[in-house]
């Protein structure tokens, strides 16, 4: 990529979805396929982003997060709620950098 583009925190990401002008979230949500397939073929640099919010999500539904939960239940469901808006935050933020890319390298998404 010969542009580095600019990451934000997953929590400025999340409430920038909202600020206008930029990409709303079902644009967003689309390109998320596109966003997968690209990263795989090598065209996007997005590989350890979507590496970390696979684990983040997978560790979300997985019996580990259950057990914490059940243990430590006042912080275990405050921890499971800082990573859900950390991991909202985070592909709203991968996104719109995704869909810049694509305005700057000049492909088309398809629709």
């Amino acid at each position: 990529m010969a542009a580095r583009l600019r990451r934000r925190l997953a929590l400025v990401a999340l409430v920038r979805v909202f600020k206008p002008g930029t990409p709303g979230v079902g644009r967003r949500l689309a390109a998320v396929p596109r966003l997968i397939a690209a990263t795989l073929r090598g065209q996007y640099d997005g590989a350890a982003r979507l590496a970390t919010m696979a684990v983040a999500a997978i560790y979300l539904v997985s019996p580990f997060d259950f057990i914490g939960v059940a243990i430590f239940l006042i912080v275990g469901v405050l921890g499971d709620a800082a990573l859900v808006t950390w991991l909202a935050g985070a592909l709203m933020d991968e996104t719109e950098r995704f869909l810049e890319w694509e305005r700057g390298s000049g492909r088309r998404p398809v629709a």
